[in-house]
């Protein structure tokens, strides 16, 4: 399915001229050789371009659409019109030059093999160059000596005579095109993707840009040990993919992943998404609505508005392309493993189904916002960040809920249980409910309880609020918002003081109230008659705070011990009755 989706893209891409023929991909150049008409070499360019590259501006290797370069293991394996000083020069700083004279001795039978029978100057000044250049005189010739040693650093070097370019030269090119699609390096088969006959593939072309990943790519497709083989079968083999379809799918990964507009990094996942008419609207927007990226030239009310829209299965016009929401939409995630790649998660859905899982997901978390927060709703990078402690070195979340709370979002399914674990993990360890992580508890339980049809006792509809809930009887609830109280009038009566009774008991008084609370009341009783001599009037209120909390248990003991859910209301209740009581206090102060 993936391979399928990557390959209708690549068509797609083609059909309006956005991406390479078949046989062509970009690769990056540093050099120009530019020979006479008699193959001698002349001079050499460079064609580096000034490319910014963070804050600085630096020179770096021009990407140009060239003949697609082979997929390099230990063995010698030379390209058309394209490589580096080993293979068109027979000269290089590593040391081994019999290598070095084999890799230029292939690309030199190579371009013999492919020009022999092209009838054009420029084919005829390449061969003679090949059939007179001697590599062991290489380091000596006085055209090389202005950039020799860019040039044995490992840049990729190209052709150019007086007519231009040689890959440019029509008669090459189509030269080249028949080579490449006459050739196979593997044997005759049904393709899984097209399902048509031809050539198998063995090693598909290399996927670049995945963050982790090696530099140089890594593969997607890949057997490489008997234990991942079948019925005899060695390498991509075992997974059949023709041709047209290894090319196509792997242009249209790079050509996504070259896009840092619309390249999203979660953790350890680099993330892409398309529509399937390849219009790049479909991912800016997305990416906008899902991940929080910033959307140019319009506004959050303008990004709000249109999501509203499309979410009601209403087209809309964004960036001069009109948005179906009946579009196929998909999102890959990617995670590196060594030389091959992970995929995390693979979703496919329409375009504006996605929308409205997002959207009821933004509702779920809802919850009120401090003031200092600039968020107005929480992207997905953020909620994986409550899960993280952020004095640890790596800020990371774990792997795999990347990938699960992404899919749980998309696809409005269930939010996996290690997103509870890991944020109940944080206020034990921390003793602190951010807005995250009270909105991760409120989304949670929301949402296990849509999908199941049924409240949870423990934590119902009545907890589960956008702000506090005075009028609510849940115990559980009832005692996280008297622990908020209890530490106000701590705070309220010893100003500044070092440790408070949230760094001693919070995660106890969570636990097991029967234990903690009754210390927790009587030591509020000396505060405020510590208080009431400086301040009688805050002490009052305090005191009709608590008179009030405490009518809700009715006789009620205290629970002995509190469940994960129980404990969950008690953190909301806590986190309510705290933001209320900060509202008031900047409401004061504005008055």
């Amino acid at each position: 399915m993936i391979l399928q989706a990557l390959t209708e893209y690549y068509q797609a891409l083609e059909r309006e001229g956005k991406i390479a023929a078949p046989g062509w991909s970009p690769v990056k150049v540093s050099f120009a050789l530019y020979l006479g008409s008699d193959g001698a070499l002349e001079q050499v360019i460079s064609i580096q371009t000034e490319q910014k590259k963070g804050t600085k501006t630096v020179l770096a290797p021009q990407s140009i659409q060239l003949p697609s370069p082979v997929k390099r293991t230990v063995g010698v394996a030379a390209n058309f019109l394209c490589d580096n000083s080993s293979y068109f020069l027979g000269i290089d700083n590593k040391g081994k030059p019999q290598r070095t004279l084999e890799c230029f001795a292939a690309c030199k039978a190579l371009h013999e093999n492919l020009l022999k029978d092209v009838d054009s100057p420029t084919a005829r000044a390449v061969l003679a160059f090949f059939r007179t250049w001697d590599p062991k005189k290489s380091g000596e010739h006085p055209a090389l000596q202005e950039h020799l040693d860019g040039i044995l650093s490992g840049g990729n070097l190209i052709f150019r005579t007086a007519e231009g370019f040689v890959h440019s030269d029509p008669t090459i090119r189509q030269a080249w095109e028949t080579y490449y699609n006459s050739t196979g390096d593997g044997s005759q088969g049904i393709c899984l993707v097209t399902g048509e006959m031809g050539p198998i593939e063995n090693i598909h072309p290399s996927i670049k840009n995945v963050a982790g990943a090696q530099s140089s790519g890594a593969a997607l497709v890949s057997f490489n040990a008997p234990a991942f083989c079948s019925y005899g079968k060695e390498q991509n083999l075992n997974a059949p993919t023709g041709k047209f379809a290894s090319f196509a799918y792997t242009s249209a990964l790079n050509n996504l992943l070259s896009d840092r507009d619309h390249v999203f990094r979660i953790g350890d996942a680099t993330v892409v998404c398309w529509a399937k008419n390849a219009k790049p609207a479909y991912a800016a927007l997305f990416g906008g609505a899902a991940f929080g990226a910033a959307v140019p030239s319009y506004t959050e009310n303008d990004l709000r508005g249109m999501v509203k829209s499309l979410c009601s299965g209403q087209p809309i016009t964004y960036e001069e392309d009109k948005l179906d929401p009946s579009m196929d939409f998909y999102v890959l995630g990617l995670s590196p493993n060594a030389a091959r790649l992970s995929v995390r998660f693979f979703l496919h859905n329409t375009f504006g189904a996605f929308l409205r899982n997002i959207q009821a997901h933004y509702d779920r978390l809802e919850i009120i916002r401090p003031t200092y927060d600039k968020f107005e709703t929480l992207p997905l990078w953020k909620l994986l960040s409550e899960t993280v402690n952020q004095n640890s070195r790596d800020k990371s979340p774990a792997p795999n809920l990347t990938g699960e709370v992404l899919r749980s979002i998309l696809m409005n399914t269930r939010y996996p249980a290690t997103l509870l674990n890991g944020v109940t993990l944080r206020i034990r360890a921390e003793r602190e409910i951010t807005r995250g992580r009270a909105a991760i508890l409120k989304a949670y339980y929301r949402k296990l309880q849509e999908s199941t049809n049924r409240e949870n006792p423990d934590i119902p509809e009545e907890v589960l609020q956008v702000s506090l809930n005075p009028n609510t009887n849940n115990i559980p609830y009832t005692l996280g918002r008297l622990f908020s109280v209890l530490e106000a009038i701590q705070e309220s009566a010893n100003p500044g003081i070092n440790a408070t009774i949230k760094d001693k008991y919070f995660n106890s008084a969570a636990a097991t109230p029967a234990v903690i609370f009754p210390v927790l009341t009587n030591l509020a009783q000396k505060h405020l008659k510590k208080l009431s001599s400086s301040n009688r009037g805050l002490s009052i209120t305090y005191e009709k705070q608590l008179t009030e909390l405490f009518s809700k248990f009715n006789g009620t003991e205290y629970p002995v011990r509190m469940n994960l859910s129980q404990q969950g209301s008690f953190q909301l209740g806590y986190y309510h009755q705290t933001q209320a009581r900060y509202q008031k206090k900047e409401e004061k102060e504005h008055v």
